[in-house]
């Protein structure tokens, strides 16, 4: 008999735990479900922050002698754009597109108060304009952030006033860096897939702490509409052009007095010498410039300046307009298969050469 009863009490206790075991995970409440983070349930609360500061532009030109008027209106539009107010005083960020060949600006806060002005300053190069109004006390104001600490992925609003429905907000992410269309002098697009159409221009882009990371400027479609490709113009770029134009009224650019082309095949590569498509080829070297001072010839291959890798042309004007006037910097070329580093000083570019050189 106590040869079993051993076992026999064993596995009976062995029943009771099991029992106890299986009825505490029948019975136990279920799990919670994960709390989401408010970022990703609603954008409410950065929406509250950008909105009050996001403003809505008419551009206007006075009306011509002999032209016939519109009735009760001494001034005919010519668009109507977004922006955005990065000073408290009153100084609003917006595209250059916005405001071209106006004469003067009509500016609706988001509480209806409006304002005419004729103070602004402009950079065609880069799509840039900074507008000026005299608010009495101080005005809502966006923060500029960092467009570098973006990532592909990264989620973000973007803000204006699309067919002019104004305060529309639309989300997306960062779906590219470093773009280009070659429609400005300079670029340093963000490509998102926030929906950004005709009235959005010079609105802002914002992340999710409701920082500037980007002015909306440009869609990339067939039909004129939305088509989940929009551009606009890096923060980082904003921001050395509104402090230029709010200084001297205008921008200083830095350039090495060359005329180029990508390297961008194979074929190309192999023949100057190079291990794989890279750089840019020199086509042309303008005269009396940084670059025939420093004894660049027509062919040569810039590949690094100031120690910066050069990509492409698009590459090339990013760094050049990064870099310090009247300075000495490090130019790597390739000429006739081999590599070589010369010093060069950049210089200001003349005014009167517009859009012909680096």
């Amino acid at each position: 008999m106590r040869s079993w009863l051993l076992p026999a009490a064993t596995l009976a206790l062995g029943g009771l735990i099991g029992a106890f075991i299986t009825g505490t995970f029948l019975h136990a409440e279920p799990e919670p479900a994960p709390v989401l983070p408010k970022e990703m349930t609603s954008y409410r609360d950065v929406v509250k922050k950008v909105l009050p500061a996001v403003v809505n532009i008419e551009a206007k030109v006075k009306t011509v002698k002999g032209k016939p008027r519109t009735p009760d209106k001494d001034d005919d539009s010519l668009g109507f754009g977004s922006g955005f107010i990065v000073d408290p005083k009153g100084v609003i960020v917006t595209n250059f597109h916005v405001v071209e060949d106006a004469d003067v600006l009509e500016v609706t806060l988001p509480d209806g108060r409006k304002f005419s002005t004729k103070d602004f300053l402009s950079d065609p190069k880069t799509d840039l304009a900074v507008v000026r109004i005299q608010p009495k006390g101080d005005l809502p104001a966006l923060q500029l952030g960092n467009s570098n600490d973006m990532e592909i992925g990264d989620r973000v609003l973007a803000v204006g006033a699309p067919f002019g429905l104004t305060g529309t907000v639309t989300a997306g992410i960062v779906s590219g860096k470093k773009r280009s269309l070659h429609v400005n002098t300079v670029e340093d697009f963000l490509q998102t897939d926030a929906a950004i159409n005709p009235g959005n221009s010079g609105g802002p882009l914002v992340n999710l702490d409701g920082q500037v990371i980007a002015v909306n400027s440009a869609i990339k479609s067939r039909s004129g509409g939305f088509q989940g490709v929009g551009l606009a113009i890096s923060s980082n770029l904003v921001a050395d052009i509104v402090k230029q134009l709010l200084k001297d009224g205008f921008v200083h650019r830095g350039y090495l007095g060359v005329k180029v082309k990508d390297v961008d095949s194979e074929e190309m590569a192999q023949r100057l010498g190079l291990k794989k498509p890279q750089g840019v080829q020199i086509t042309r070297i303008l005269d009396d410039g940084p670059a025939a001072r420093a004894e660049l010839t027509k062919g040569d291959v810039i590949v690094n300046l100031a120690g910066k890798a050069v990509k492409d042309t698009n590459e090339l004007q990013t760094i050049v307009a990064g870099l310090p006037l009247g300075k000495p910097i490090a130019v790597t070329i390739v000429r006739d298969g081999k590599s070589r580093t010369v010093d060069l000083v950049i210089e200001e570019k003349p005014r009167e050469n517009g859009t012909t050189g680096q």
